[in-house]
């Protein structure tokens, strides 16, 4: 019956690719044996898996050996590797569960690239998923986190499958019994030290005096939960595309390419959408109570880890946290022509050697066919660049400090090409590659 259901289940979810060895990760407590076993009964080609992750002493050997001994008598290809789950812990300021989640995903991610495997299966069931609900709840989530664990999962770049969460742990170890297989009981279960097992040892056995059949219910709901999720998610999808688009690109030097959300265009509920348009760029729901707040004025930046946020009259532009790369200029004397990129100057009039510099406040320019000064930032103005694109505005300028080039945007008056010029320098803009332009 329960091989049945394992079977269905994998065909429904698409678990296994046809064909393709996956790899098993086995601890050697119940949940896994089972896994195992169900995997050999229906017929999937498999490798084994072990971590020993060093925080049980004795208890680490006495379950490699377990799981290495059974992947023998099964002949079947078995992995395993050490962790120092502590030091990595301390090393990147992570719980033990983090750090050893991390070290183990990263892992089977390397043995499955290595060994050509399809995917790696783990042993999650029913009631990880109803405890991983309450779990986010407590700490706080969105949507997201009402869906429990999911049959698929890309974790370190790896598929990650689930095929045992149709069944409780009451299924599970009424298959262990009935068919009499050998595992090692891992001693941290009974421990109430992690919040995940205070809530399987303590907060849901008295939930279940009051309700009894929570876990079947949540169950339910947890299905219900994932397909409002999928709802959910595509409308975001629709208001992403309608609402989300790529800028102009006005500045040649901006080493990558910006995008943009018209805030009036956003509808109601505004706060849920705005939040779930930047959720990919990092942002969190206070910056987007403040973006929201309606007291920011044009300029206004937040930053994340990976983006800055910059309000530019109306407009919300979202560019990559990148450092300007000075850009690649060539210089050639020819004769004047027409219809090539750059810019032409009178080479006698520049005084050498050229350099490049990010514009600055306080910069000045006489504008290609203008008789008087400029400001460069009135200058930017002009232009409508954002406080966004300023950042990769690059200066060309002659040994004297002289502007003589907005690099990609504008030419200085001063070095203009007249009928009295004898040597024609043209100036090109290769690309934003990160090298010094060509010395004269």
């Amino acid at each position: 019956m329960l091989l049945q259901k394992f079977r269905e289940y994998a065909q429904q979810q698409h678990l296994f690719p046809p064909g393709q060895k996956v790899l098993l990760a086995v601890s050697g407590g119940r949940d896994s044996v089972a896994m195992l076993h169900l995997c050999h009964r229906a017929g999937i080609p498999f490798a084994v898996a072990h971590c020993n992750f060093n925080l049980r002493p004795g208890d680490c050997q006495r379950d490699l050996n377990f799981v290495e001994q059974l992947a023998k008598s099964l002949q079947i290809p078995f992995y395993t590797t050490d962790f120092d789950t502590e030091r990595y812990a301390r090393q990147h300021s992570l719980g033990i569960e983090e750090a050893a989640r991390l070290l183990r995903y990263d892992w089977f991610a390397h043995i499955c690239r290595s060994q050509g495997l399809a995917c790696v299966a783990v042993a999650h069931h029913r009631d990880d998923s109803v405890e991983t609900l309450f779990l986010n709840l407590f700490r706080g989530t969105g949507i997201a986190g009402l869906h429990g664990i999911l049959p698929h999962a890309n974790i370190a770049g790896v598929d990650v499958v689930r095929p045992m969460l149709p069944f409780t742990r009451d299924d599970i170890n009424r298959y262990v019994d009935q068919h009499r297989l050998e595992y090692v009981e891992d001693v941290t279960n009974g421990s109430l030290d992690a919040n995940r097992n205070w809530i399987r040892n303590d907060l849901l056995p008295r939930v279940r005096e009051r309700y009894p059949s929570i876990g079947h219910t949540v169950a339910d709901s947890i299905d219900r939960f994932a397909e409002v999720e999928q709802v959910y998610n595509n409308y975001i999808a629709l208001v992403r595309n309608a609402l989300v688009r790529p800028l102009p690109r006005r500045v040649p030097t901006l080493p990558q390419p910006t995008q943009g959300i018209r805030l009036e265009a956003v509808p109601e509920p505004r706060a849920t959408l705005l939040f779930e348009l930047l959720r990919p760029y990092g942002a969190n729901a206070a910056i987007v109570d403040e973006i929201l707040g309606g007291h920011l004025r044009t300029g206004a930046c937040f930053s994340t880890p990976s983006h800055d946020l910059v309000l530019d009259r109306g407009t919300l532009v979202l560019g990559p946290r990148v450092d300007p790369v000075e850009p690649r200029l060539s210089y050639a004397e020819e004769h004047l022509s027409n219809g090539k990129p750059g810019i032409f100057v009178d080479a006698d009039t520049l005084a050498q050697p050229l350099s490049l510099r990010l514009w600055q406040p306080g910069d000045v320019i006489v504008p290609l066919g203008f008789d008087h000064r400029r400001k460069v930032s009135d200058v930017l103005k002009d232009l409508k660049l954002s406080s966004y694109d300023k950042r990769y505005v690059w200066m060309l300028l002659d040994a004297e400090g002289c502007i003589v080039w907005i690099v990609g945007l504008l030419q200085s008056q001063l070095f203009r090409v007249t009928h009295r010029t004898t040597r024609v320098l043209h100036i090109c803009l290769e690309s934003t590659e990160e090298t010094a332009p060509g010395a004269l």
